[in-house]
């Protein structure tokens, strides 16, 4: 059986995806896994050992218009899961006759696109991201679903490919042992701790002996690049690695501090010490989003905090304290 994965958007919403497909191997005999993707979350994918092919979205999405429902009738597909919802895409597979189209209830343009529409609040419910995935799998015999525990067990799929890193960052990784990666940016993605605490607390950190390494893109680099410390042992490498460099880099470091944005989610899978910094307001708190891992550390700074209950827009995550990031790491 083929089944295509759709996920057309970004790295930590499609790490969270992975675990059904550890489902989807176990369960289905022969099947076979093709990832529909955005074309720079192909490194991800490819660290997951039971994906068999991945698909670049924007490869169909650059064809005519009258070749696209094609591309996908190619793939010989006998199923599809919309776990992120795209109404282009889902038009594509009812027009290229995908037998089975799985979706979400909740998207009208669903009602006429997909064979089988599973009704299940994400924003309400209770349960993790991932495990809110696995909601989709019931068309193909899924009865319960799993533990965050369970579903945890089914990230160690994901094995990271070596690489070969500059000299120089060999170089540092090599001499200290001591080492965290912070990464204070999210592309928008995320409420994020005020840089002033990251700077804070690479100081401090490098006080302590350790080697702190600031990553992000080129774009988010140019927002803090100018405010880096002058010191020997804090290293920008803000737009300096591909995504699979930056995987297998991780890999090597003692820990990671991050809002919820994609290299958070690496380190968890990776079982590098990830230090989340989240608020507690429903739909972005960590019982929603937090990494998966058996060495992930989330802190947020009131739990019970009264504007977050109220699910009102609110900034206490700028008071988690340095101190309490830097125990964390301790």
């Amino acid at each position: 059986m083929r089944i295509i994965i759709s996920r057309t958007d970004s790295i930590g919403d499609v790490m969270l995806t992975l675990p059904m497909c550890v489902w989807l191997k176990n369960n289905i005999p022969n099947a076979t896994l093709i990832y529909l993707g955005r074309g720079y979350t192909q490194a991800i994918v490819a660290c997951f050992s039971v994906v068999d092919e991945f698909i670049d979205w924007k490869l169909i999405e650059n064809l005519p218009t009258s070749q696209r429902s094609e591309a996908l009738k190619e793939l010989k597909a006998d199923a599809i899961i919309h776990v992120f919802p795209n109404k282009e895409i889902a038009a594509l597979a009812k027009k290229a006759r995908i037998p089975m189209r799985i979706g979400t209830s909740h998207r009208s343009f669903h009602l006429l696109s997909c064979s089988h529409r599973l009704n299940f609040s994400r924003k309400n419910s209770p349960l993790h991201e991932s495990q809110l995935n696995f909601e989709l799998l019931k068309p193909l015999g899924l009865t319960t679903i799993p533990s965050l525990e369970e579903v945890m067990s089914m990230t160690t799929a994901f094995k990271v490919e070596q690489c070969i890193l500059p000299s120089d960052l060999l170089d540092s990784l090599e001499k200290n042992n001591k080492t965290v990666v912070l990464h204070p940016k999210s592309q928008g993605s995320a409420l994020e701790w005020p840089l002033a605490s990251y700077l804070k607390l690479a100081n401090e950190l490098v006080a302590k002996g350790y080697t702190v390494y600031f990553t992000g893109t080129e774009q988010e680099g140019d927002l803090f690049r100018s405010n880096l410390p002058i010191n020997d042992n804090i290293i920008d490498l803000t737009g300096k690695l591909s995504l699979k460099e930056l995987i297998y880099f991780i890999s090597q470091v003692k820990n990671l501090v991050a809002c919820s944005t994609g290299p958070l989610h690496i380190a968890g899978f990776l079982g590098v010490r990830a230090i989340g910094l989240f608020s507690p307001r429903k739909p972005i708190h960590p019982g929603r989003w937090q990494p998966l891992g058996i060495n992930v550390h989330v802190l947020v700074y009131d739990p019970n905090c009264p504007i977050c209950k109220k699910k009102k827009s609110c900034q206490c995550i700028q008071e988690i304290a340095v101190d309490s990031v830097l125990a964390e790491i301790e």
